[in-house]
């Protein structure tokens, strides 16, 4: 079994680490009884990752309600996105661990102080516990919960501490790898239409309401920071657009972000008339930020949280995608629109550990795309979502 891990180093070790845990296993098996629940009553969930992994798992937490739908959901994510895991529909409880692999701007734990954390999660009789990272580490942190039955993807390694483990499909979509996952556990399908799991709660609505009183549609937004560098669309191209979306379209543009993306938010807010412009970067948190972008007739960004954040809330989002893959992780609404170059090395999918050629400047997949085709699809969703009359409710398969 083929390990998906791009590292050669890392892959060696996780091999090696795969064989000894597929040894000591199979030595421990007769000793271990392991029993598939048939009613789940307690499951445990681990998305320890960024934003948009979390958003994109949200269709395969509704299929986890569907087909256990008396049980006690808990779900372990990274402390940056507690609050937004708490408006998720189907979960009962949300627990928080930082992993230093995932951490950007904290510190976060190393792998045994994550695993002692796990072991204390065994006062509670969880029946199932299924992991949606292809990791071997989060694998362990699955082990060690004491969970009667677990389950997750073994292309990380770790597969063998699993007792349902499959294959994580690079060529298929965050959510369709993580709506299978929960199909494998089960032996059932669920129908592709599902209800919303995210839910925006009231005082985040009335906050956003209240940064975008003064607002006149259409309403723009644009999410200008690419997250990391080797995913950033220069500022300047974004500020272009938005200047003639303004000229042409009369547009209000609502300006998104962190603190720490003051300094390319003020590049696109430069460009712009004070009386077209609000700026809401750094004064509203990941809840508020999902009632400002349910207000939107269209958001324009890279492959970021926020447009994750986007599609969930049910707005059309304009994506310039470099050296990510839109298969994997692009929008798939009616009104999406994707923006993207063919080249040879494009998408490499190396957010990480991006190519040294690609270090320090913007990488050619994203330089060689045009303001000129960013308007025309941001025209284009504004056209087709204002003809439609109401912005869609999503499907199961773009959340």
């Amino acid at each position: 079994m083929p390990l998906h891990i791009a590292d050669r180093r890392e892959r060696i070790a996780v091999a090696t680490a795969d064989r000894i845990l597929a040894a000591a296993t199979a030595a421990a098996r007769p000793f271990r009884r392991r029993l598939r629940p048939v009613t789940p009553q307690r499951i445990l969930v681990l998305r320890l990752e960024r934003i948009g992994d979390l958003l994109m798992t949200l269709p395969a937490l509704a299929d986890l309600r569907t087909l256990a739908p008396g049980a006690e959901i808990d779900l372990v994510v990274g402390s940056w996105n507690a609050d937004l895991a708490r408006a998720v529909d189907p979960v009962t409880r949300v627990l928080s661990l930082d992993a230093a692999w995932l951490a950007r701007e904290r510190q976060g734990q190393t792998l045994p102080w994550l695993v002692r954390a796990a072991r204390r999660w065994r006062h509670i009789p969880y029946d199932l516990a299924i992991n949606f990272e292809p990791d071997i580490r989060s694998n362990l942190l699955l082990a060690a919960s004491g969970a009667g039955w677990t389950a997750g993807y073994r292309s990380g390694g770790g597969g063998a501490l699993l007792d349902v483990s499959i294959d994580y499909d690079t060529r298929a979509h965050t959510t369709d790898n993580a709506r299978r996952l929960v199909s494998a556990i089960f032996d059932a399908a669920v129908p592709d239409e599902l209800s919303p799991t995210l839910v925006v709660p009231a005082e985040a609505h009335e906050h956003a309401s209240r940064l975008l009183a003064t607002a006149e549609r259409p309403l723009i937004g644009v999410h200008v920071s690419g997250g990391r560098a080797v995913k950033q669309w220069p500022p300047e191209r974004f500020a272009d657009v938005a200047r003639r979306l303004v000229e042409t379209a009369g547009a209000t543009i609502v300006l998104t972000g962190g603190a720490a993306d003051r300094s390319l938010v003020d590049v696109v807010r430069a460009a712009l008339p004070p009386s077209h412009v609000i700026d809401v970067a750094g004064h509203a948190d990941l809840l508020t930020l999902g009632g400002i972008l349910e207000r939107l007739d269209v958001l324009i960004t890279g492959d970021t949280g926020p447009m994750h954040l986007a599609i969930a809330v049910g707005t059309p989002v304009v994506a310039v995608f470099g050296p990510s893959d839109p298969a994997r992780y692009g929008p798939r609404g009616p009104y999406d629109r994707i923006v993207r170059i063919d080249l040879p090395c494009s998408p490499c999918n190396r957010i990480r550990q991006p190519p040294a050629r690609c270090v320090g400047h913007t990488p050619d997949c994203l330089a060689l795309i045009g303001q000129e085709r960013v308007l025309e699809a941001a025209r284009t969703a504004l056209h087709e979502s204002a003809r439609a009359g109401t912005q869609p409710a999503r499907t199961s398969t773009s959340a």
